[in-house]
Formats: C-alpha cells, sequence, structure tokens
C-alpha cells in the first residue's frame, strides 16, 4: 500500500555558487584552485498535496570526477549543463514514494538514458561525461528531496529511513545483493547508529603540494591567519588523524612523504594516518612494497597506517584487479570505484575490505552501500569532497549516523574557510576543527537540520528553474 507521507518532485531551482582555494589541493594528477559548488532546492508535494522546499549542495569538483588532459573549462562547462539537464528531468519524473524509492529508482532508470544521450548529443572532440561525475550532479537533487521530506514531516531525515515510511524494505533495493544474505523486513535504519555521536574525530588532508616545513615555503603562501604548514595545523586543530595524498606513480616520492608526514605526525602526538593514491596505481606490487618497505623501515609509521584509500583505477569491472595482497597488508578502502553497492560487491570479491562513503554519490546510493557493506563485515569511511557551506551539514551527518572505523575526513577549513563563514556563524562546530574533533551540536531540527532561514547567504541568481 502508498503511504500517504509519499512524495514527488514538482519544482527545481540550480544555483551555482563559485569558489576559489587558498591554496591549491594536490591529489593524484590533479590539482584544484577553484571549484563550482551547486545548490539545489526541489519541491515536494505528499499524496494530499501539501509541500516543501529542500535544499542540496556539492562541489563539482571536476578533477577528481574526470580526470583527463581535456581542458578544465570544457570539462566544467559540460558538467554544469548536465546538472542543469537533471534540474528538468527531476521535475519531469512522475513518480511517488520516499525519497530512497525515488533516487535509486532515477538512478536505475532515467539517469542512465539521460547520460546516454547527453554524451550523444556532444561534439566529437568532447570526452563522454563519466558515470561518477554524473552522480557528482545528481546528487544534489536527491540530497534535496531527502531534506524536503523531513521538512515535510516535521522530522529529522535520518528518523524517516524506517517501516513507517518507505514502503520497500532493504531486500526491494538489494533483491540482487546476495543468496546468502536476506535483506527482507530490514530497513535502512536497522543499521544506522541509533545514538549518533555529537562530535567525530577529525581527519587533515595533506595535498600533495602542501608545505611539511619552512624549508618548503615559497613566499607566496597566504598571509590570511590559517596555517601553512602541517605541524602548525596541527597544533592548532589538536590533529589526531592525517590523510596523506601520494602520487602513485613515483614509489620513490610516496614513500619519502609518507616517512616525512609521519615523521610530523609521532612528533606531534598524532595517532592515525592514512594513505590515498586517488586511482593512479596499476600494479598491486606499487602499493605492497611501499607498505613493505614501511613496514620495515618504519614499523611505527605503518602501525599508525590504518587504511590505504583507492590505488586503483575507477571503474572495477574495466579493471578486474586482484587485490588481496594488499589487503592483506592493510584495510583496503574503496572510494571512487564506490559508484553503488553494486560496485562494492564487486569490490568485496576483488579483496577490498572497507568502503569509503561521499554524499556527493547521492545520499540514496550512501545509505544502501552502507546497508550491503555492514552485513558483509566490510568496514566504513566517510570523506570529503572539500565540503564547504551547506554541503558540509550532510557529509557531517553521514559519517555520525553510519558508524565509521574513526571519525570523518573535513578539510574545507584547509582550502576555502571563508566559502562557508555564512553557515559557520551558525554552526560554528561543523566548519571548525578543535581539540581534534567537528562538533555538529548546533545541527538540529527537521530534515538535515540546516537551520537554513538563520544562515544569512546571498544566491546568485538561478541558472535553471523548471517547475509544474
Amino acid at each position: 500500500m502508498p503511504k500517504p507521507s509519499d512524495i514527488r518532485v514538482v519544482g527545481a531551482s540550480l544555483y551555482l555558487l563559485p569558489v576559489q582555494t587558498r591554496v591549491p589541493l594536490k591529489f593524484g594528477t590533479g590539482t584544484v584552485t577553484e571549484v563550482t559548488v551547486a545548490r539545489a532546492r526541489v519541491r515536494v508535494v505528499d499524496r494530499a498535496g501539501r509541500t516543501a522546499d529542500g535544499w542540496g549542495e556539492t562541489p563539482l569538483s571536476v578533477q577528481w570526477v574526470w580526470p583527463s588532459q581535456s581542458p578544465y573549462e570544457v570539462r566544467h562547462e559540460r558538467m554544469v549543463q548536465f546538472t542543469v539537464r537533471l534540474s528538468e528531468a527531476w521535475v519531469g519524473f512522475d513518480c511517488y514514494g520516499h525519497p530512497m524509492e525515488l533516487g535509486a529508482d532515477f538512478q536505475e532508470g532515467p539517469l542512465p538514458g539521460l547520460l546516454a544521450k547527453f554524451n550523444s548529443e556532444a561534439e566529437v572532440s568532447h570526452e563522454p561525461l563519466p558515470w561518477l561525475a554524473s552522480l557528482v550532479c545528481c546528487s544534489v537533487f536527491d540530497q534535496a528531496i531527502h531534506d524536503a521530506f523531513g521538512l515535510l514531516l516535521g522530522r529529522d531525515t535520518y528518523e524517516t529511513y524506517t517501516s513507517e515510511f518507505l514502503n520497500r524494505d532493504l531486500a526491494g533495493f538489494l533483491a540482487a545483493a546476495t543468496a546468502e544474505i536476506s535483506f527482507a523486513g530490514k530497513f535502512p535504519s536497522h543499521f544506522l547508529t541509533a545514538h549518533p555521536p555529537q562530535k567525530l574525530t577529525a581527519w587533515h588532508l595533506v595535498g600533495g603540494v602542501d608545505p611539511l616545513d619552512a624549508s618548503e615555503l615559497t613566499g607566496r603562501e597566504p598571509k590570511d591567519g590559517y596555517p601553512v604548514l602541517l605541524a602548525d595545523w596541527i597544533k592548532r586543530d589538536g590533529l589526531k588523524c592525517l590523510k596523506v595524498k601520494l602520487r602513485g606513480n613515483d614509489a620513490r616520492w610516496d614513500y619519502s612523504r609518507m616517512v616525512s608526514v609521519g615523521q610530523i605526525a609521532v612528533a606531534h602526538e598524532v595517532d592515525w594516518l592514512s594513505a590515498d593514491f586517488n586511482c593512479t596505481v596499476t600494479d598491486p606490487a606499487y602499493v605492497n612494497e611501499l607498505l613493505d618497505r614501511l613496514r620495515d623501515e618504519q614499523p611505527r609509521i605503518f602501525g599508525m597506517l590504518l587504511y590505504v584509500e583507492q590505488p586503483f583505477p575507477y571503474e572495477l569491472e574495466q579493471h578486474h584487479i586482484d587485490v588481496h595482497s594488499v589487503s592483506a597488508r592493510k584495510p583496503l578502502f574503496l572510494d571512487e570505484s564506490a559508484h553503488d553497492w553494486k560496485c562494492v560487491k564487486l569490490g568485496r570479491e576483488l579483496g577490498w575490505t572497507g568502503v569509503a562513503l561521499k554524499t556527493c554519490k547521492t545520499q540514496t546510493g550512501a545509505i544502501l552501500s552502507a546497508c550491503w557493506a555492514k552485513v558483509h563485515g566490510m568496514t566504513l569511511m566517510v570523506q570529503d569532497l572539500t565540503n564547504p557551506m551547506l554541503a558540509q551539514i550532510p557529509h557531517l551527518r553521514l559519517a555520525a549516523h553510519v558508524g565509521t572505523i574513526m571519525g570523518v575526513e573535513t578539510n574545507s577549513m584547509q582550502f576555502y574557510p571563508e566559502a562557508s563563514r555564512a553557515e559557520a556563524a551558525i554552526h560554528p562546530g561543523a566548519y571548525s576543527r578543535r581539540n581534534g574533533f567537528v562538533d555538529l551540536g548546533t545541527v538540529r531540527g527537521p530534515g538535515f537540520g540546516y537551520r537554513l532561514n538563520e544562515i544569512n547567504r546571498e544566491l546568485p541568481d538561478a541558472r535553471a528553474e523548471f517547475g509544474i
């Protein structure tokens, strides 16, 4: 029986907010100096005709979703165009349901066809927009629908992932997940933390061009009151966890970088490290040799290494790499490859042991992947897309509710802290790291708890608006 709370989308507006980084963010083969943050307002209506407007946001991180030698401007504009196309498509998606149902059905139904049509219309010289990029474009609308549903009900969005509001149990989403484990009668609420923490351990990102000590300073660093050197960040924010970006194609540099960061970490009583290769490795032996050398020559640093993140190419089906030898040494987490629970399933078969969730691949997809992973004994992290402004709140809330191996990565305060000044005035703990933590104590109320009416942010004119 359909639920009276079921909703459908009847309006969508898209806003584009440009942001400049204060220092470059280097990861893998990409370097970010600017980003466009996409913000969507989605209007939903329930079966009784009541309406609510919800909000979603994510950076359109071109270098991350679409590594390529093609000009950044071309790839950026293609992502913007597809996000505009999705604004109209969501309004034309004539289905009622819970946000999880709408999100899953849209991703399984219209989205692949929209992407194929969009790519077929492109100039011959244009590379096809990748699936991961399409998920990022879609995520702002998906998030906004989850937010709107909570607002319409006057409930926290995370209180709605239950049998009271969902028409389908998890078997309806994960029917082909496994023959051994049944999801019948189970709902996302069964796999979420009953009492999520208000404070989360914060991971700091050590980018590929971040200076580690004074000898690496060029004199061109910003003098804006924020730290530049790693040790100063650690001392100011009380950091206990550092994520290290590596190259994946320069073994000597990668080893030296891990040792240098590790030595700073030890000297300043940091507890944990992680290593992120950002999909640049093609042979497990590359990672194994780095890990074995750390184990033999730097056992303290090796012991601090909590997990290794996504060394291998994005598309698992195209790159069937058996990674059991890596995960035998350290926990190995999918990130860019974890498009959805089906990719997580394939990753587990290939030897991956954990999943790094991201709200930018849709709230719906993150929740379903978390449920599948937990049932199959995989551990979780929630990783950043350098989320500023509204994007930070669903990101932190996901980490609090799914239960991660250790806190949450959060780095927008490193690369563009001023971008979130309006939101930080209402939620200071969510946009700063103190004593090694971020604090969600001010995030409350229906939906995602943005308290948007209290945030003094002026939006630009909408790039797209559709409604019925």
